[in-house]
């Protein structure tokens, strides 16, 4: 079984990570995909993070109706900031034989030799990278340490949870660019009191 592992904060999560996870089960592969809720990006501020179990909440209401598509707490019970090579150890351990393929922006690959324990990381694992507007992609870093990158063409959008944030914190309605089921739960969460 080849499981695509879609890792983030998903704050909040919205119509353009929905798009990609869809994109990723038609043309790259695999047989389904996970989101991963990340309560900590070790890269990243938790300014403006909302909790980490309503972020679960939301992509659990977003993809309920998906068979495909799965919404993972396991960075959730692993010990903090996140780690991707802990998160990838826990799934591995808890699913034996499964085939985990990492979902990432271009943007990102340049970064991952300097993961942690990037090399046991990459060494014979397929990356799916989907590129971000005006980012060149080298795959190159990341084939040299054992690792295959796949580049899934996918339409670009341009959206993201900082600006939905700050939309909804501005009163502006962001009706269907979350999905409709997430849609209070965000309103509720990221609205100015």
């Amino acid at each position: 079984m080849r499981t695509a592992l879609f890792l983030g904060s998903f704050n909040p999560v919205h119509v353009g990570h929905l798009m990609l996870a869809q994109y990723v089960l038609n043309f790259g592969g695999v047989d389904d995909l996970w989101l991963v809720v990340s309560p900590q990006n070790p890269f990243k501020s938790q300014s403006g993070l909302a909790p980490a179990d309503v972020r679960l909440r939301m992509a659990e209401l977003a993809t309920g109706a998906d068979d495909r598509i799965r919404v993972s707490d396991v960075e959730l019970r692993l010990p903090q900031p996140s780690y991707t090579i802990n998160t990838i150890d826990a799934l591995e351990a808890e699913n034996p034989g499964r085939d985990f393929i990492i979902v990432m922006g271009g943007d990102n690959l340049a970064g991952l030799p300097r993961w942690r324990e990037a090399d046991r990381l990459i060494r014979g694992r397929r990356f799916i990278v989907y590129p971000r507007p005006g980012e060149a992609i080298d795959s190159s870093p990341v084939e040299a340490l054992g690792g295959s990158v796949s580049i899934l063409n996918a339409p670009m959008v341009e959206l993201s949870s900082t600006q939905i944030r700050r939309w909804i914190a501005d009163g502006v309605s962001v009706r269907h660019f979350v999905p409709d089921q997430a849609l209070p739960l965000a309103l509720e969460t990221y609205a100015r009191r």
